[in-house]
């Protein structure tokens, strides 16, 4: 994967010094900056577990929905569409491949015998599991390569990023995010 340039951020009128052109708004060099950031952290984190982990080739989809019935199992699809932000075929698309996969198990709904709900299976808990250590693991050295600096700084603004998504959430009619 080849070096992109870091933007500067710390030169008069760059984003880092970016003021608010109303109350409450920050000038778009900054959101475009971050937007860009974000954008890379996933391109580049995907790239380089998949070239130090080979056997990782869940799509990101799935994952993130291993993530939600990880924290709330069983589901309903429709549950875990609106969570996700998708269309409910979409969400049923992508159980189904991950049933045939043995990662989750449709059932019936206790509270609803005409309704199915969706839960993980040993294997899906052991699949996201193994992408959760591999993740972080990648993360950790990628921090574990910066100086003293900037590993404060990251770690300094993780509340804003959680207040960011957040906040983004609460725009699209999510209630308070996964943490």
């Amino acid at each position: 994967m080849s070096a992109q340039p870091r933007p500067d951020v710390s030169t008069p009128g760059s984003a880092a010094q970016a003021g608010s052109d109303r109350a409450g708004s920050v000038q778009a060099p900054e959101a475009r900056l971050l937007t860009e950031a974000v954008t890379r952290l996933r391109r580049a984190l995907r790239s380089s577990i998949r070239t130090d982990y080979p056997w990782e080739t869940l799509p990101m989809a799935q994952v993130e929905l291993l993530q939600v019935l990880g924290e709330h199992s069983p589901a309903r699809i429709s549950d875990l569409a609106a969570r996700r932000r998708l269309a409910p075929s979409t969400v049923s698309g992508l159980i189904g491949q991950m049933i045939s996969a043995g990662l989750v198990a449709r059932d019936v709904d206790a509270a609803d015998r005409r309704a199915s709900v969706v839960t993980l299976t040993d294997a899906g808990r052991e699949k996201l599991a193994a992408w959760t250590t591999a993740h972080e693991r990648r993360i950790d050295a990628a921090l574990g390569a910066l100086d003293e600096e900037a590993r404060e700084a990251i770690g300094n603004a993780l509340p804003a990023l959680f207040q960011l998504a957040e906040n983004l959430g609460a725009e699209a009619g999510e209630g308070t995010p996964e943490r």
